[in-house]
C-alpha cells in the first residue's frame, strides 16, 4: 500500500511518547510499499518537536535527515533540504520551505516582515526583501 503519513504518525515514531501508537506507526511504515510525506507534514513535525517537545534544532535536523534515508520514502527532497538549510542556519524550517515553494511556483523574491528570515535567506543566496511598515503620520 502507498500511504500518506500524517504528522502524528511521524511524531510517534520519533518521540516514542505513546508506546502503543509508536509500535503501530512503526509497523505501518515498515509494511508500506511507499511512504509519502508532504512538506506541510514536515513543517508541522518541526513545529511539534520544537515547541511541544522542546527538541533542540540539531536533534530535529538529525531526525529529519534520518527520515530522509528511508528507502521507500517519497518526498520533495529539494524542499525538505531548503527547510533544513534554514533550520540549521538558525531560522524556521517553514520559512525555508515557503521560500522554496514560492520560487518553484514562479515567484522571484521572498518578502516578509521577519527580519531574521530575510537575512538568513539572503545569507543562503536567495532573493529576499524585508518589508517595512510605513511611518506613522
Amino acid at each position: 500500500m502507498r500511504i500518506v503519513a500524517d504528522t502524528n504518525v511521524l511524531v510517534r515514531v520519533i518521540v516514542q511518547d505513546d508506546p502503543r501508537q509508536a509500535r503501530t506507526a512503526q509497523h505501518t511504515l515498515k509494511q508500506a510499499e511507499t511512504i509519502v510525506v508532504s512538506l506541510v507534514s514536515l513543517c508541522e513535525l518541526v513545529w511539534a518537536l520544537r515547541y511541544h517537545y522542546d527538541y533542540p534544532r540539531g536533534d530535529i535536523a538529525a531526525a529529519i535527515r534520518q527520515l530522509l534515508t528511508i528507502g521507500n520514502l517519497e518526498i520533495d527532497l529539494v524542499g525538505a533540504n531548503a527547510g533544513l538549510a534554514m533550520l540549521e542556519a538558525g531560522g524556521d524550517f517553514a520559512d525555508g520551505v515557503i521560500a522554496y515553494d514560492g520560487l518553484r511556483l514562479g515567484g522571484e523574491t521572498f518578502v516578509s516582515f521577519d527580519r531574521k528570515a530575510v537575512t538568513l535567506l539572503k545569507d543562503l543566496g536567495q532573493s529576499a526583501h524585508l518589508l517595512k511598515e510605513p511611518a506613522a503620520k
